[in-house]
């Protein structure tokens, strides 16, 4: 949701697809500092607030022009995803891939409404879709949605050092903001989840949708209304 590489409203927006890194202390030590942290007050009690150093991940991106085909498929880094000094970027986590074997309607509602103001974020921060899973999958589900906005990790240990994916694979949507120092530190500043406590599991990130927000206006609310991939006519 690319100037090169993400987010610049001038030329379409593509797809990435993340390379797994491989486990180790330092990794181990991130995922342990960012799940210790306590949840702060910054937004909500889903949210969470810290500036943990964070790996520059590796990517691979898919051609510009979706209807291209998947290949070729280059490398890049989150690093290479800020397009300019003093920018944040930010990523939400789709739910699909490994264990969430169908795609999420949830996080695709979310997607479509970021795709639909890409252009002004565009203006202030780069801003990237992540999920797990494989390349062609996630581009033929851009294709049917028309987006062009789109960020994914594919194998990478993104998802799982961000705790928008388990051990077992299973996946939970999350929105997360990283920022990048003077001398290139990448440092993760802020994410916020679904879950607000053990009985609210799903309220945690509902301002980023529109559709929640317009429901919720009317008497009626939301009720326990679902999203869907596509509705009957």
């Amino acid at each position: 949701m690319p100037q090169r590489r993400i987010n610049r409203a001038r030329r379409p927006k593509d797809i990435r697809f993340a390379k797994r890194t491989p486990e180790g202390p330092e990794r181990a030590s991130w995922r342990g500092a960012a799940s210790s942290r306590p949840h702060t007050g910054r937004r909500d009690a889903s949210s969470s607030s810290f500036e943990a150093v964070v790996p520059d991940y590796e990517f691979q991106e898919g051609p510009a022009n979706l209807d291209a085909g998947d290949a070729p498929i280059t490398t890049v880094r989150l690093s290479d995803l800020f397009t300019g000094p003093n920018r944040s970027v930010v990523i939400s986590h789709l739910m699909y891939g490994r264990r969430q074997t169908n795609r999420c309607p949830m996080c695709t509602m979310w997607i479509d409404g970021y795709n639909g103001v890409a252009q002004h974020l565009a203006r202030n921060v780069d801003f990237a879709i992540a999920a797990a899973a494989d390349p062609s999958m996630l581009l033929q589900h851009a294709r049917n949605r028309g987006w062009r906005n789109l960020l994914s990790c594919g194998s990478s240990t993104f998802k799982y050092d961000l705790r928008s994916e388990d051990a077992e694979g299973r996946q939970d949507p999350t929105i997360s903001v990283f920022t990048r120092d003077r001398d290139g530190t990448l440092r993760h500043s802020y994410s916020a989840h679904p879950w607000m406590a053990n009985d609210v599991k799903g309220r945690g990130i509902d301002l980023l949708t529109a559709v929640y927000n317009v429901l919720d206006l009317t008497p009626q609310g939301r009720s326990d209304w679902y999203a869907k991939l596509a509705y009957d006519e």
